[in-house]
């Protein structure tokens, strides 16, 4: 069953580091969403340091179980952006690793893996 949380795990560091980087790189249809919303700039920064560092945070049996719950606020703000602004299938992904990020936290935090 670790095999299981460890490819969930894999796949949430994969999509949130890249859109991290994304972000961190200035890559405009990425950052088009905060101003969107309103926010600063410095939100799109904020967002992809986050990302990153849940990415990274994820692998870390102290810090696993965070690090998933900080994604999936993230992937809420996402999943609201794309309910407000695009068609509501281009919010799957986030949808999808909101769940993933569930599933980990409930595995994590229970010790049941190592």
């Amino acid at each position: 069953m670790k095999y299981v949380v460890w490819t969930a795990m894999a796949i949430v560091s994969l999509v949130v580091i890249g859109g991290g980087i994304a972000k961190l790189r200035g890559v405009e249809m990425v950052l088009a969403s905060f101003a969107t919303l309103g926010l600063p700039a410095i939100s799109g920064t904020f967002i992809g340091l986050c990302e990153i560092a849940g990415g990274i945070g994820i692998w870390f049996r102290r810090t696993s179980k965070y690090a998933a719950g900080g994604l999936a606020i993230i992937m809420l703000g996402a999943i609201y952006y794309h309910a407000l602004h695009t068609p509501i299938m281009e919010g799957l992904v986030a949808f999808i690793i909101l769940l993933i990020c569930g599933y980990i936290v409930k595995r994590r935090g229970t010790g049941i893996i190592g």
